[in-house]
């Protein structure tokens, strides 16, 4: 969830900003001012990893690096074979001969086999993001953020066997905030277990 979801700003333990990656970016520079130097980090509330984004220069340089950032995120490289006016794109795949003697049989070739069998399975799995996703996003907030905080490998063990008790006794000691946001990115992880 790079682009599309939402965003997270934090200044040192206290999280400031929540909302898309441009409305976060904004209100940052906003904050930074004239001040370029910061310990300000974004998070991506889908993925939890860290967003680098330079805030040199005036709001005028910080939203056309911000165009030019979002407009790389939503193009996608296209190059080769394919019919680029529809958005084909030609890929290499590797399947065992048993596979293309399948696709060979099937009614209007392999592409159209395959296509429909992908559809079918983006539809199975449209919104479902898998335990293993949400526990790997809020370990790579809570190693960036509590990292060296006490109780912080028992937490991460307790994330991992899905302990919300043992969890939250690990991380009651943290910063407000890192605790909350924390727990936000593991409770689907712990809502999962009956």
């Amino acid at each position: 969830m790079d682009a599309p979801g939402t965003y997270s700003a934090f200044d040192g333990s206290s999280r400031l900003f929540r909302g898309t990656f441009q409305e976060v970016v904004l209100k940052v520079k906003e904050r930074l001012g004239r001040n370029e130097n910061s310990s300000l980090l974004i998070f991506s509330d889908d993925t939890g990893k860290t967003m680098d984004f330079n805030f040199q220069g005036s709001v005028k340089d910080v939203l056309k690096r911000l165009e030019i950032y979002v407009s790389r995120q939503e193009s996608a490289p296209s190059s080769g074979p394919g019919r680029p006016r529809l958005g084909v794109i030609s890929r290499e795949i590797s399947l065992l001969p048993r596979h293309w003697e399948w696709l060979a049989s099937q009614p209007g070739g392999a592409s159209a086999s395959l296509r429909k069998l992908i559809d079918e399975a983006r539809r199975k799995s449209t919104g479902h993001v898998s335990i293993k996703q949400i526990q790997e996003r809020a370990y790579r907030f809570m190693s960036v953020m509590a990292g060296d905080m006490k109780g912080y490998e028992e937490a991460l063990r307790a994330l991992y066997k899905a302990d919300r008790r043992s969890f939250l006794l690990h991380t009651q000691e943290w910063p407000l905030d890192v605790r909350a946001h924390a727990s936000e990115m593991a409770k689907p992880v712990f809502d999962a277990v009956p």
